[in-house]
């Protein structure tokens, strides 16, 4: 998946196999965030003392969270098998398979939601200190961040639903709230004036 090009990507989207699906989007979509904030880390080497670990920080997240794409998808296809079997030897034989697999494919947004958390964080920082002439990138990053953790988030919510007492899902609130803290500390930083000029970009490689 990870070596298709964006436009085979797209197709492969809509088209009618079960697979790129939701969890793939929304953890290329938190790729794509931590990306930005690797550009702009890099790019704001003259104001952050701490811009290259930020830049390799962010270059760590954007492959993890690359590499749960795929991973999403197979982790989603003991769902799809349990769905497919038939109800025997009993109903109740055949829920419980679902239910089992549905709470194992749970794992891998839940993971997604994580590393999106990280990247609003990450955003937000660089929105606040970096560079300012790059405030809307790191804004942008901050809002994919966030949309990548509630969408992965609602799959978890999808999955867990059978088992509402479940403990992923008092994490998954916590991680949802800072991906949200996040984004709004960076809008808070990219609604301020904008720069006059774009600064020189530092060295942060």
């Amino acid at each position: 998946m990870l070596d298709e090009t964006l436009a085979r990507f797209l197709e492969l989207t809509a088209s009618d196999e079960p697979a790129p699906s939701g969890g793939a989007v929304a953890a290329l979509t938190v790729a794509m965030a931590a990306a930005l904030c690797a550009m702009v880390a890099r790019r704001s080497g003259a104001r952050l003392a701490d811009a290259p670990a930020s830049a390799r920080r962010a270059d760590d997240l954007r492959g993890r969270a690359a590499r749960l794409a795929p991973a999403d998808a197979e982790a989603y296809a003991p769902v799809l098998e349990a769905l497919r079997s038939p109800a025997t030897p009993g109903p109740e034989d055949r829920g419980e398979r679902i239910q089992a697999a549905l709470s194992g494919a749970a794992d891998v947004p839940l993971a997604i939601v994580e590393i999106a958390a990280e990247v609003a964080g990450l955003a937000a920082s660089l929105a606040t200190g970096g560079n300012p002439g790059l405030r809307g990138d790191a804004l942008v990053a901050a809002l994919l961040a966030e949309a990548g953790a509630r969408a992965a988030g609602s799959l978890v919510e999808i999955n867990l639903s059978a088992v509402p007492g479940d403990g992923r899902l008092r994490r998954l609130h916590a991680l949802l709230a800072t991906a949200a803290s996040g984004a709004a500390l960076a809008g808070r930083a990219g609604g301020a004036a904008a720069p006059a000029s774009l600064d020189a970009p530092g060295p942060a490689s």
